[in-house]
């Protein structure tokens, strides 16, 4: 018999969960200490529709569903009339786009290369289409534009014929990229993979981007980039979590840690876990706590991203029991009220001196 709970109902109904609880509460009274939802034989179900006109539901569709509520599948297209197949629904009844993940299912497609959670909280997703190259056709194409066209997207981690609201999310910078992944028969095709980034969600319930998450903190030991196949424009920012770093970013942290080095310190890399993802600072300095985000720029905006970016890190550290000092590695010298704002924050400032390095304090 398929369970029945207040959000089921709330599809069923179009009514919001509050008022269905708040019905349970009056007639059956609260959950037993313990139970953390209600679970409704056909009996309590049919008490509550009794108390909700069935106009109601004719008001209108409305989203009722919660973050972290598991239904069927089929419930959710029987509320909105979207698509049943495909990863991607557009139901017409609200202004919003339905997608769903099953990591298992799309691992048999080599979904699961590009898909998932990454590092800086957004998360990869994989467009329809099973054979050829990937278009921007039908629920790939209302993806891409969902931004533009105002509409929610609301993303669903799927396991058999159940659905996990994970939340609402929308479309990042960039909105999307595309890869080589293999189709339903093995061949290899382009793939387009969304950049999503969280509105209100819960995105623990997600997977890690190519299911590398690590359960530990890990010290490990470190060695300099190699910068000399790098062939990402020099111009060209960050892509949301991918580190596309350019040649002047992996030469300054490669130089840095060189000269550290030659100065006796002792330089690691440290794999830091979240809630949700794993963090990887540029640099760890075991000797002195350092905890080092390098920018290819001193430019306002690189630095006011390693400022977010290295705070962060410190906070996940500290955590963790580290003892640390963030730290913001330059090619140069910053704005002043930047080197102020960096000092009002207890970061280091370290910026490139000829063949060393040294660190910089606002009235310098």
């Amino acid at each position: 018999m398929p369970l029945i709970t207040p959000a089921s109902l709330s599809l069923e109904l179009q009514v919001d969960q509050k008022r269905i609880r708040d019905v349970l509460r009056e007639l059956y009274g609260t959950l037993p200490t313990g139970t953390t939802r209600w679970e409704l034989n056909d009996g309590q179900a049919d008490a509550v529709r009794s108390r909700f006109a069935a106009s109601e539901a004719d008001k209108g569709r409305q989203w009722t569903l919660e973050i972290g509520d598991t239904v069927r599948r089929r419930e959710i297209h029987n509320a909105f009339r979207g698509q049943q197949q495909g990863g991607i629904s557009t139901p017409k009844s609200i202004p919003d786009i339905l997608i769903f993940t099953d990591p298992k299912e799309g691992s048999k497609f080599g979904y699961d290369q590009f898909e998932g959670l990454r590092e800086d909280g957004s998360y990869s997703y994989t467009g329809e289409g099973q054979e050829g190259h990937h278009e921007f056709l039908r629920g790939n194409k209302a993806l891409r534009d969902a931004a533009a066209a105002g509409k929610t997207i609301r993303l669903f981690q799927t396991s058999g014929t159940m659905a996990t609201y994970v939340g609402a999310f929308t479309t990042g910078e960039p909105v999307y990229r595309t890869e080589t992944i293999p189709d339903v028969k093995g061949a290899q095709r382009l793939g387009i993979i969304f950049n999503l980034v969280p509105l209100d969600a819960d995105t623990t319930l997600l997977p890690p981007y190519r299911g590398e998450r690590s359960a530990s903190t890990t010290i490990t030991e470190w060695t300099a980039p190699d910068h000399s196949d790098i062939v990402v424009a020099q111009d060209e920012l960050v892509t949301t979590g991918e580190r596309l770093i350019s040649r002047v970013e992996f030469e300054l942290q490669a130089d840095f840690g060189r000269w550290l080095e030659s100065q006796d310190h002792v330089i690691k890399r440290l794999t830091l876990p979240t809630a949700s993802s794993t963090v990887v600072p540029d640099l760890y300095v075991e000797s002195n706590g350092w905890i080092v985000e390098a920018k290819k720029s001193s430019g306002r905006a690189y630095v006011r991203t390693a400022i977010g970016q290295v705070l962060d890190y410190a906070h996940i550290a500290r955590r963790a029991g580290f003892t640390v000092t963030p730290v913001v590695l330059l090619p140069g010298r910053p704005e002043q009220e930047l080197l102020e704002l960096m000092a009002t924050l207890d970061i280091t400032v370290v910026v490139r001196s000829g063949d060393s390095f040294h660190t910089l304090e606002p009235a310098d």
